[in-house]
């Protein structure tokens, strides 16, 4: 398979926008506005993560969002009931299913889709039924992979993590299990997004070695990197990426 035969979108997550924000009240930076310029310089989606206690993004952001995202809308978070009806509400074109606890400073662990394969199929059924669809955040474990698909995902979404702690040591140690669980998942039709601490440093190889991703999810990385080079300049380096 050659290394562009697909291409890889690039969605942004705009929650740390909504941190910075949140910390002096008021509506600076605008959460929206941003999400706008994102797309504006080349992102091909917007991704937030709405957290019961609204620490960054708030549930009304995520109304708010719908109808000013002209790309793809990616709302991700643990189904609980409340995130289940903003779901339903908002119609995202893809929603992403990940299991963080709520007192969680960020997303830590993939599902044990085995453990929760019938919460799992239950949800993912409901969000089929709204047109919606189904990404699961998991860890590179086949076993994961394979109830994923039982469950009715559509895709999942690879937690990066572990390659990216690695990556500095041994990068070809650290992509290994990712290519494995790629090229299984591509195998069983599910459709492979990837996410969680990536970044200028790591992306390219990522890419380079599962050129099957069909999206990656950037938020702490890219935004941090938007205060050196600019919104706009960081986006169109990052999208270099995954040529």
């Amino acid at each position: 398979m050659q290394a562009n035969s697909f291409m890889t979108k690039l969605s942004v997550n705009i929650n740390k926008i909504a941190t910075l924000r949140n910390a002096r009240g008021g509506d600076i930076p605008n959460v929206c506005r941003v999400a706008m310029d994102c797309e504006l310089f080349g992102a091909d989606g917007i991704t937030v993560h709405p957290r019961p206690d609204e620490r960054h993004i708030r549930y009304q952001d995520v109304r708010d969002l719908r109808p000013l995202v002209s790309t793809e809308f990616n709302i991700e978070g643990n189904p609980a009931p409340e995130f289940i009806r903003l779901v339903k509400e908002v119609k995202p074109q893809q929603v992403t299913l990940v299991p963080d606890a709520h007192n969680d400073i960020t997303s830590n662990a993939g599902w044990d889709t085995v453990a929760h394969f019938d919460f799992l199929k239950n949800i993912t059924e409901q969000f089929h039924e709204s047109g919606i669809r189904v990404s699961i955040f998991v860890d590179s474990e086949i076993k994961h992979l394979e109830y994923a698909k039982l469950a009715g995902a559509d895709r999942i979404e690879l937690y990066t993590e572990p390659y990216a702690s690695q990556y500095a040591a041994n990068r070809d140690n650290a992509i290994r299990p990712f290519v494995a669980a790629a090229e299984y998942a591509h195998k069983i039709g599910l459709g492979i997004n990837a996410g969680h601490d990536l970044s200028l440093k790591n992306l390219k190889f990522l890419k380079q070695q599962i050129p099957m991703l069909a999206e990656v999810s950037i938020g702490h990385a890219l935004i941090a990197d938007a205060l050196y080079f600019g919104l706009e300049n960081t986006i169109k380096q990052y999208k270099m990426q995954l040529i």
